[in-house]
């Protein structure tokens, strides 16, 4: 009978050890730390549901998706990752240093395998690193190094060399003459690394005598608009004596251009741009616009898709290069540039399939 006894409070004491041990590891107790807001999944248990399923889960952090060239990168890039079995999940910050950070911690938050950054801002976005490491999360930055950081890899183009294209197609026009810089946004390292490669080229005619600089300005936002008020007041400032623009994207192209039209000298003045936006080709093949770089953003995205799933999985991603970061030299991809004018419009961006010829031909006489 006292055996009997024994084994019934046994028995209870063994029920009381499995309904605690369920309650521990259940998702819907009071704990704080063991959802995220709103509900969600903790970091460890989003990710064990990852891997669960076997499929990889990237987190995209995007600075903008206000331009036409990075709507592009977010379809190309999710269209490749998944292709390879992995689920992304895109968040966009409009231009908003604070927002993307807390956008890049719910996505840590939420167990992704790996983060794929592109940054608004250079500096700030190293907060984005540590958190990621801290969760044991590898950070990929694309098409922009992030700056001061152990980033893990860096996959984009050669932006110096961008730069120097740039200049290389203006000077070949206006070998001699004034000059105006309207450079990227100044906490974007992409818009150094262009304003670097362009004065490879145009510091030695600038040395001469042959060049001289009148106007040298950052972009801020790379806002297009801000690039209008830039060029206006180099404009005003030279008495529309200006022979030549360097221009560092074709958002700011597009500004200068619509500058220069309300002068009448759209058309007259050789301009550059990057990017090879749809108004921008069409801009070439009417006139008003000199140039492009066209960066096959579908190599890149496809690239950088199969390099982030390497990442997650731990294996060689067979970085060949280094960019130093003014922390470490980050391990790179660095994929090469076309320049783009109207001779070559042609075979390049149309051939890719990047635009069609009937819209990049439809305001053209």
């Amino acid at each position: 009978m006292i055996k009997g006894k024994i084994s019934g409070v046994a028995a209870l004491f063994l029920s009381l050890i499995l309904v605690l041990a369920a309650c521990g590891s259940g998702g819907s107790g009071s704990n704080g730390s063991a959802a995220t807001e709103g509900g969600g999944k903790n970091a460890s248990a989003a990710s064990a549901e990852s891997k669960g399923s076997g499929k990889i889960k990237i987190g995209f952090s995007m600075d903008t998706l206000q331009e036409e060239r990075w709507q592009k990168d977010r379809d190309l890039f999710k269209a490749a990752a998944e292709a390879l079995g992995a689920d992304v999940d895109v968040q966009s910050a409009n231009g908003d240093d604070a927002k993307q950070i807390a956008q890049a911690e719910s996505l840590i938050s939420q167990g992704v395998d790996v983060l794929v950054v592109v940054p608004h801002n250079a500096e700030a976005t190293a907060a984005i690193v540590e958190k990621a490491h801290e969760a044991g999360i590898k950070v990929l930055a694309y098409d922009r190094l992030i700056k001061n950081s152990d980033v893990d890899l860096y996959v984009s183009f050669d932006n110096e060399r961008v730069g120097e294209m740039q200049a290389e197609a203006i000077v070949k026009l206006a070998p001699k003459g004034k000059y105006v810089y309207i450079g990227g946004s100044e906490t974007d390292n992409n818009a150094h690394m262009f304003k670097k490669g362009a004065f490879n080229v145009l510091q030695p005619l600038i040395d001469k005598g042959d060049i001289k600089l009148v106007y040298d300005q950052f972009t801020k936002d790379w806002n297009p608009a801000n690039a209008l008020s830039n060029m206006e007041n180099a404009l005003t400032a030279n008495n529309n004596q200006i022979d030549a623009v360097v221009a560092a994207n074709d958002g700011t192209a597009g500004g200068v251009i619509q500058a220069l039209n309300a002068q009448g000298l759209a058309g007259k003045i050789p301009v550059s741009g990057q990017d090879a936006e749809l108004a921008a080709v069409q801009r070439i093949v009417e006139g008003t616009q000199t140039m492009t770089v066209y960066k096959p953003i579908k190599a890149l995205a496809e690239k950088a898709a199969e390099l982030a799933v390497k990442l997650a999985k731990g294996e060689d991603v067979g970085a060949d290069k280094t960019v130093n970061n003014g922390k470490i030299d980050v391990p790179s991809i660095l994929l090469d540039p076309i320049s783009v004018d109207k001779s070559n419009v042609d075979a390049t961006v149309i051939a890719d399939g990047f635009h069609s010829k009937e819209e990049v031909y439809k305001n053209a006489k």
